[in-house]
């Protein structure tokens, strides 16, 4: 028996929308290669005819997911710096990007070990646009230091996005739960309460 697509009565947009948060729910449970088609179009209760109307590939719906992964992970940091001290803006954009990234373990994983063009590319994009929010963090944190002609601000940043990211894979990796509150503390703790390395 064939199965009838069901759409929402809202149209095109709507229907492209639920199979994007369809397949992001399956793709942060059961990574990239470990999801179909077929898979997508079972969980949505449609055919795979319906699904390939709105989507070429899953590659497509793939790329999809992770502009709207990405553009989570890029308003969460924004958010966080609406704190109002330097150290709860540091703390919240650690912990934010963590939160997030253990939410979508298996995306945040591909994303960093895909070798495929397009991901390799939104991740790119990705990169720039969170130098783009970090950098001015850490400028602000290094001129209250008085660091500013000691340390460069973008080799900053991109250590503490590879610190994230390693914690990240580390815990996909291996299964272990980690403290998002903890470790955003801690990094708070050493840049706000203990003397820096550089410092005489």
């Amino acid at each position: 028996m064939v199965k009838k697509t069901k759409q929402p009565k809202s149209g095109h947009k709507d229907t492209r929308k639920h199979i994007i948060d369809t397949a992001r729910a399956l793709f942060s449970e059961s990574s990239y290669l470990g999801v179909s088609m077929s898979d997508i179009a079972e969980k949505l209760d449609i055919t795979k005819a319906a699904l390939y109307y709105h989507f070429p590939s899953k590659e497509e719906i793939y790329n999809a997911v992770l502009d709207e992964v990405l553009n989570d992970i890029n308003a969460a940091l924004t958010e966080a710096l609406k704190e109002k001290t330097l150290n709860r803006r540091l703390y919240k954009v650690i912990k934010n990007y963590l939160d997030l990234g253990l939410k979508e373990k298996n995306i945040i994983k591909a994303t960093l070990l895909s070798g495929e063009p397009t991901v390799r590319d939104h991740v790119i994009q990705n990169r720039k646009q969170l130098d783009g929010i970090i950098q001015p963090l850490l400028k602000d944190i290094l001129a209250e230091k008085g660091l500013s002609g000691e340390v460069d601000q973008r080799l900053l940043a991109t250590l503490l996005i590879c610190m994230m990211d390693g914690i990240l894979l580390e815990y996909s990796f291996s299964g272990h739960n980690i403290n998002s509150d903890k470790i955003a503390k801690q990094w708070v703790a050493f840049w706000f309460q203990k003397s820096m390395a550089t410092r005489k």
